[in-house]
């Protein structure tokens, strides 16, 4: 698995704008980072931009942030 791989990474309509947005929270929590006219090239733009933050942040000699948004919550049998 690649380092990247690990992040929740999703696109949304974006019914005020008109455009798909792309959002990663564990590595930009302040919201939408890319948009595109359709989900695919907005999902390509997250994407790449979460790839090169990765990047940025080991050359840097960062830790990375520790995965903690889940798609969805767990399931709790009663």
């Amino acid at each position: 698995m690649k380092a990247e791989d690990q992040y929740l990474k999703f696109v949304r309509w974006d019914q005020e704008d008109n455009l798909y947005v792309g959002y990663c929270p564990d590595l930009f929590p302040w919201g939408g980072v890319c948009h595109g006219p359709d989900e695919e090239e907005a999902y390509h733009q997250l994407c790449l931009l979460v790839r090169e933050e990765v990047a940025q942040l080991r050359k840097e000699g960062k830790d990375l942030p520790a995965p903690g948004t889940r798609p969805m919550k767990e399931a709790v049998l009663v």
